[in-house]
C-alpha cells in the first residue's frame, strides 16, 4: 500500500466509518488495515462489504486498504481473486512468490508485513473518530 501512510487497524463498519471521517476531516491519506487473522475469522466477504461501504460512506476520503491473511495462502489467494488492492500475507518461501506473482497478474499488492508499530488499532477504542483525529494530527499510536 502507499508506503508513509498512517495505519488504522479496524474491526468493525463503525470503526473504518470513524477512521476515514478523520482521515476526511484531518485531509491525511490513511490505510485502513482488518485485524491481524481477520480473513480466517470474519471471511472475505464481511472485510468487502466493511470496506466498501465506508468507502461509499466517506467517498472523500483518500485511503488504501489491506485485508490481513496472516499465513494462509488459501486465503490470500482468494482475496486477491474477489479484488483486494492489498492482501497482507505472512508465509514464506515458494508460496509467497506463487502469491506475488498472481498479485502482480490481478493488479493487487501482497504485503509482507503488518501495520507497524507505529500503527493506530482501534479495537478498545470507546471513540474511534476521536482516537483516529487524535492519531492523525500527532501521527503516532498509543495504547487504547
Amino acid at each position: 500500500m502507499s508506503a508513509g501512510r498512517p495505519a488504522i487497524v479496524v474491526h468493525d463498519l463503525d470503526q473504518a466509518t470513524a477512521a476515514l471521517r478523520a482521515s476526511a476531516a484531518a485531509g491525511v491519506p490513511v490505510t485502513l488495515w482488518s485485524a491481524p487473522g481477520a480473513a480466517g475469522y470474519a471471511g472475505l466477504g464481511f472485510l468487502d462489504a466493511v470496506f466498501a461501504q465506508a468507502a461509499e460512506a466517506v467517498p472523500e476520503a483518500d485511503h488504501d486498504a489491506v485485508v490481513d491473511c496472516r499465513g494462509s495462502p488459501v486465503l490470500a489467494h482468494e482475496a486477491l481473486s474477489r479484488g483486494f488492492a492489498g492482501v497482507a500475507f505472512a508465509g514464506r518461501g515458494a508460496m509467497r512468490r506463487t502469491l506475488q506473482a498472481i498479485a502482480d497478474d490481478c493488479g493487487g499488492q501482497l504485503v509482507t508485513a503488518g501495520p507497524g508499530r507505529q500503527a493506530l488499532d482501534l479495537a478498545r477504542s470507546a471513540d474511534p473518530e476521536r482516537d483516529s483525529a487524535d492519531y492523525l494530527a500527532n501521527r503516532r499510536a498509543r495504547r487504547l
